[in-house]
């Protein structure tokens, strides 16, 4: 994407955030003069200005409600937001957020009887959701009109040459009406010899070519037009493109089974049929209350556990020569190496040899080590890897880079792993335990891939719970 055409799309972005700031400013100078005039039965307007607390809430409610759509709502660009989407989470967002600052800062105010709280809530919701809403609709269908009259265009890559990317092509360039893309070529897939693609688009190369053209030709949607049967290479080329996330939107060509199952979602009623791929699946607010309960779990743990810590220092101290706590290099988020912490369970330059991964009956460990891997207690300093935000309480566990380039020899998709912060716990962990060679880890990986493609909140509660049966019942590796 060029400078200017990013500079341009962040102003629009900037714009759309001022509105929802200005509209919420507004909707509360409204709401404070309906309550002095309709409810507190003032006839002097100028009341309302000497008023402290209209001034405190022109300054400070705005600011909160900016921060409730940071985090609940979307501020990416405004070029791909859907209007219908964006109405309802407008509607939710208000009623709830209104709801709260209602029952926080409005429910001792002036009454004269009960109607008057009904009244309150009805007008400030009413004035800031409409507002609101029909600013953003005026925004948002700005930006669809940019599309439909080809101001703004993304670089569209074709993924295949097939007859059905062919067909694809001719319909999406049939359209009266402008849908974003701007196509640079087409990629063919490695059992394509020639293509039908070539007399409408310009060639680019093969699939092995990818990241190079990404980068070149500045794409940012990618089209996939091969059979979805063909599971091994779609699984490919989906793991290539996962680095490019999120600048780059990947969507794919349904077959009648994909419609049939409802995997195919529509967000314009005349586009072409496509499913994208969303790789994020927690929403803002859950990865948002994921980090806070991280951040407050990990610091009262660190504090309630002080004693245990103290007496686990003293038994590994006298367990064997070395250190109490013992450091390794792990990969985590974004593939971004960090130290790992943990109670030293094994004795002194036990690894010399090389990386070795803990199995049963494991003669590297000393005594104390070995009970305390029984109950998971050498994992215990990895609170201060949460707290430090290299770590989560759920997620995969993090692995050495020796034994990453090991698995993604076999398993490639083990990199999706790494767009989550790993885990003192894992679904892998729990479902599967330690593993104590590169096989088991690969059998591992599975229950870990259904974590990403799952994850919320109560998933990670639920792996929390089972991790604690873990613990109680002593069954840990």
């Amino acid at each position: 994407m060029s400078k200017t055409k990013q500079r341009n799309l962040n102003n629009h972005t900037l714009i759309y955030k001022w509105a929802d700031y200005f509209c919420a400013m507004i909707a509360w100078g409204l709401f404070f003069a309906y309550r002095k005039m309709m409810i507190e039965k003032e006839e002097n307007v100028s009341v309302i200005f000497q008023d402290i607390n209209f001034w405190y809430g022109l300054i400070i409610i705005p600011i909160g409600w900016f921060l409730v759509y940071s985090l609940f709502d979307q501020y990416g660009d405004i070029h791909r937001h859907s209007r219908l989407k964006t109405l309802s989470r407008t509607f939710f967002l208000s009623f709830f957020g209104v709801l709260i600052l209602f029952f926080t800062l409005i429910l001792d105010d002036f009454v004269s009887n009960y109607t008057t709280y009904y009244q309150s809530f009805l007008a400030l919701f009413s004035f800031h959701f409409i507002l609101t809403v029909v600013t953003r609709m005026f925004l948002l269908t700005a930006a669809s009109r940019r599309i439909r009259h080809g101001m703004v265009k993304f670089n569209t890559i074709i993924i295949g040459g097939n007859t059905e990317a062919l067909a694809l092509y001719e319909e999406i360039i049939s359209q009266k009406r402008s849908y974003g893309y701007h196509f640079i070529g087409f990629l063919r897939s490695n059992k394509e010899k020639t293509s039908p693609l070539e007399t409408k688009l310009k060639y680019l190369g093969n699939i092995k070519d990818l990241d190079s053209i990404i980068k070149e030709y500045q794409i940012e949607e990618v089209i996939i037009a091969i059979q979805t049967q063909e599971h091994n290479l779609l699984k490919q080329l989906i793991t290539a493109l996962f680095d490019f996330r999120p600048i780059l939107h990947v969507k794919i060509i349904p077959d009648m089974y994909d419609i049939m199952l409802g995997t195919v979602k529509m967000n314009q009623v005349f586009g072409t049929a496509l499913i994208e791929i969303n790789q994020e699946i927690m929403p803002p607010w859950q990865i948002a209350f994921k980090r806070v309960l991280d951040i407050l779990v990990s610091f009262v743990s660190l504090l309630l556990l002080a004693p245990l810590f103290a007496y686990l220092s003293l038994k590994v101290k006298q367990s064997s020569i070395g250190p109490v706590f013992y450091r390794q290099e792990r990969i985590g988020l974004r593939g971004v190496p960090f130290t790992i912490l943990k109670f030293r369970s094994m004795y002194e330059n036990a690894e010399n040899g090389g990386p070795q991964l803990s199995k049963d009956e494991d003669n590297r460990c000393t005594p104390f080590g070995a009970i305390m891997r029984k109950w998971r207690l050498d994992e215990l300093p990895q609170f201060w890897n949460v707290l430090i935000g290299e770590m989560s309480l759920v997620g995969p566990r993090p692995e050495r880079k020796f034994y990453i380039d090991k698995i993604m020899e076999q398993a490639p998709h083990y990199r999706h792993l790494l767009k989550v912060r790993p885990g003192i716990t894992s679904w892998g962990q729990v479902k599967y335990g330690y593993a104590s060679d590169v096989d088991q880890m690969i059998q591992r990986l599975k229950y870990d891939i259904l974590y990403l493609e799952n994850r919320s909140i109560a998933l990670d509660f639920k792996i929390m719970f089972y991790t604690l049966v873990v613990l109680v019942q002593g069954t840990g590796k």
